[in-house]
């Protein structure tokens, strides 16, 4: 069974492009983390001091005992690269803890 992935967008409305970019990453994701069922990503739109929109991704895992694992979330003006950076950072977490 494959890993399932939850999205939600808040402050802005999701598009077929930025569902893409996640799916293509949970398949990174997936091969890599063998002991995740689940992950939840929280898509948030916002306007930073200087004015500009920029996009912060969180990522949270389930792991298959169902434990929750918070991944160190990105920020970045292009929200396919927020995306990408999140799982960045998960793919690094799953590397150190091997899970």
């Amino acid at each position: 069974m494959g890993l399932g992935m939850q999205i939600v967008y808040q402050g802005f409305v999701g598009t077929d492009d930025v569902e893409r970019a996640a799916g293509i990453e949970l398949i990174r994701l997936e091969r890599a983390a063998r002991d995740i069922a689940n992950c939840h990503l929280t898509i948030e739109a916002y306007r930073d001091q200087s004015g500009e929109r920029r996009y912060d991704a969180r990522l949270d895992l389930v792991a298959r005992n169902f434990d929750l694992i918070p991944v160190e979330h990105a920020s970045n003006l292009d929200v396919g690269a927020a995306i990408h950076q999140a799982f960045d950072n998960a793919m690094r977490y799953l590397q150190q803890v091997r899970l």
